[in-house]
């Protein structure tokens, strides 16, 4: 793995307004902040983006003051491979990962792909977000988004019935994956499962708060649940093989695209399915996510859909169709 010596590194805050709003169990929010971090060595430069998460703990101050932190050790050379053992698994580390490995394809003069030694990713069909409402808001937004192959519905603790039956009837085809977000309980567990599933719902993704999931493994499961909250990296995985069918990887969790990657091949080696998600965010972040979507059989990459303007370069997306990054963006 290359080592660095002598890379510059400078990181900053930026704001990128949503279009509307972004509601999901856990709140509201009207603009995506990301942390923007360019790694540059002998002319060239890598840069990598990513979300901190107030759920885990993050904030965009604490995550650039890490990130800052790391300018000694990047001026001396440090590898991925260090960083991992430097840096724990979240945004920070996934910001510079991936800054690490643009420069790394780019020192090497091949795409990020060739240079991992991983399938070259082609266009997939990503999910496309339909944001928590009431069942008159949620079908209305969803009859305008019909035409899409899959959709992601964000459901909250009540009212899932009526919501789902209501997405359901505007849109008709489509394929349909649940988001809970933790909001589920014990109580309600088993109905709103059964109310997805009436519909003919693929996935729910996270129904119980992570930590206290131990029902999953209790009861008979009609559809596939999917852990998010629940997983971050390899060491996560074992521990959910009686509770989850699929693991939602995502970047700003596994700590970069390096681990991503391995946390995939792990992933299908205990035989979970596996979906690459996002959070709201720019094209920068979702680039290097491309790169485990041979591996998905559900990919959420959607985040510069839900943005009122996305980076320049950004990346390709027919519908909801996504294309894999130019080299102008990233690797």
């Amino acid at each position: 793995m290359t080592s660095m010596k002598f890379a510059s590194l400078a990181a900053r805050i930026e704001r990128f307004p949503i279009a509307g709003s972004f509601t999901i169990s856990r709140g509201a929010k009207t603009e995506a902040v990301t942390v923007m971090v360019e790694v540059s060595r002998a002319g060239l430069t890598g840069r990598g983006e990513c979300v901190p998460y107030p759920r885990y703990g993050e904030t965009p101050e604490a995550t650039l003051a890490a990130i800052q932190a790391m300018q000694q050790a990047f001026a001396d050379g440090i590898s991925r491979q260090a960083l991992q053992a430097a840096m724990a698994p979240g945004a920070a580390r996934n910001a510079l990962d991936c800054a690490l490995i643009d420069l790394e394809a780019k020192a090497a003069g091949l795409r990020a792909w060739n240079l991992l030694e991983r399938p070259v990713p082609g266009e997939r069909t990503t999910a496309y977000t339909i944001s928590l409402g009431t069942p008159e808001a949620m079908a209305a937004a969803t009859a305008k988004a019909a035409h899409r192959p899959l959709l992601k519905i964000k459901l909250g603790g009540d009212g899932v019935p009526e919501r789902i039956a209501a997405v359901r009837k505007a849109a008709p085809e489509s394929e349909l994956i649940v988001d809970a977000n933790e909001a589920w309980t014990e109580a309600n567990l088993e109905a709103n499962l059964a109310a997805c599933a009436a519909v003919g719902v693929t996935l729910v993704e996270q129904p119980l708060p992570a930590g206290r999931d131990e029902a999953l493994a209790r009861i008979r499961r009609p559809l596939a649940v999917c852990a998010d909250e629940s997983v971050h990296d390899r060491s996560s995985l074992a521990p959910l093989r009686d509770r989850y069918d699929a693991v939602n990887i995502k970047l700003d969790k596994t700590g970069g695209l390096t681990e991503a990657l391995a946390m995939a091949d792990a992933a299908q080696a205990l035989g979970f399915e596996i979906m690459i998600g996002c959070m709201v965010a720019t094209s920068l972040s979702m680039a290097p996510a491309m790169l485990v979507t041979p591996q998905a059989r559900f990919v959420d990459l959607d985040g510069p859909l839900l943005l009122a303007r996305d980076r320049d370069h950004g990346l390709r997306y027919d519908d909801s169709l996504v294309y894999p990054p130019d080299a102008s963006l990233w690797g």
